[in-house]
């Protein structure tokens, strides 16, 4: 397994992280014991970065972490994010809070889910809008020097955002999507993030599941799989979507590797600075996904995959409707 340090902070985590959203029903029903099961064989496999959310099945994903790295922390480094809550307990994320007070007490209710005394990446969720950036980020701060926090992140940023945040404190690393098919990071975001000394973590590295050929039918995505409110997965937006996904074929049959690892390979070769955090709930798919991280793929091929799939041509807006 390669490793990767994040930021001019050098934490230093498995190139290829987990991403753990799926493993509390985002996607459908999920077993939580094989789930717990799944991390522990990734430690064993050199992973590292294991990612989650307070707001990841209301609490539920960061408890299923915790029970998870139990008795293997120091193998782990622990990403949780704070910043979004819900209106109801079990309602969805909707509503962006960066008060300094609220961050101090999602980020305790945090540790005491993971049960464990540090986070090593905390990641305000989203930038509230009522809140400047620089007092979010200074409470932040605050819990980096009581050892709650050991590293500072920021996700879906934009770049004065990240500007704001890196001078109030040191930002470790920028969360948000970036794939072969979602590259608007690539302007100014990412550029901002190289110029500040800040590492990218790219969630969604494999457009949930569509990169993978794991999806072909509507009819596949099961009640509650969050994918349904997606514009990207409704009516022809899917079919033609599923139809762009296809011209990774050739490319798979040409060289031998996975669609997976073709386009965690893309975003590595992106730059030592990236480190993508796919989620999965099989342990085939982990498998497949962390072997990207010894994949070498040449310039030649970089530049294919990055014509084959180029976004202009993914129908549908990125981001979910919401209900």
């Amino acid at each position: 397994m390669e490793y990767r340090k994040l930021g001019a902070g050098a934490l230093e985590v498995s190139a290829v992280g987990l991403g753990c959203l799926a493993m509390t029903g985002a996607y459908g029903p999920a077993d939580e014991a094989e789930c717990v099961a799944l991390i522990r064989r990734g430690l064993r496999r050199g992973l590292t970065l294991i990612d989650t959310a307070d707001f990841y099945g209301a609490g539920r994903n960061e408890e299923l972490v915790g029970r998870a790295v139990a008795g293997h922390r120091d193998q782990a480094v622990l990403a949780t994010r704070g910043g979004l809550r819900a209106e109801r307990p079990d309602g969805p994320p909707k509503i962006v809070d960066g008060r300094p007070r609220y961050l101090r007490t999602a980020c305790e209710a945090s540790l005491r889910r993971l049960g464990v005394d540090h986070v090593d990446l905390y990641y305000l969720g989203r930038v509230d809008p009522k809140v400047p950036v620089e007092e979010s980020v200074g409470a932040l701060g605050e819990l980096v020097a009581e050892g709650k926090i050991r590293h500072i992140g920021l996700s879906e940023a934009t770049a004065d955002e990240l500007r704001g945040g890196h001078a109030a404190h040191p930002v470790t690393a920028l969360q948000s999507e970036y794939s072969l098919w979602e590259r608007h990071v690539e302007a100014e975001i990412l550029p901002a993030a190289r110029e500040l000394g800040i590492g990218f973590v790219a969630h969604t590295p494999l457009g949930k599941g569509l990169l993978t050929r794991a999806l072909a039918e509507p009819d596949q995505l099961r009640p509650g799989d969050i994918r349904l409110n997606h514009p990207r997965f409704q009516g022809e937006s899917f079919r033609h979507n599923v139809q762009l996904a296809a011209e990774l074929d050739a490319v798979v049959a040409d060289t031998g590797l996975g669609a997976a690892q073709l386009a965690l390979g893309w975003l590595l070769a992106r730059g030592n600075d990236i480190v993508p955090i796919p989620g999965t709930r099989s342990g085939a798919h982990l498998a497949a996904n962390l072997s990207a991280a010894d994949v070498r793929l040449s310039a030649e091929l970089v530049e294919r995959l990055s014509t084959l799939v180029p976004p202009e041509r993914v129908t549908g807006p990125r981001t979910p409707v919401r209900r």
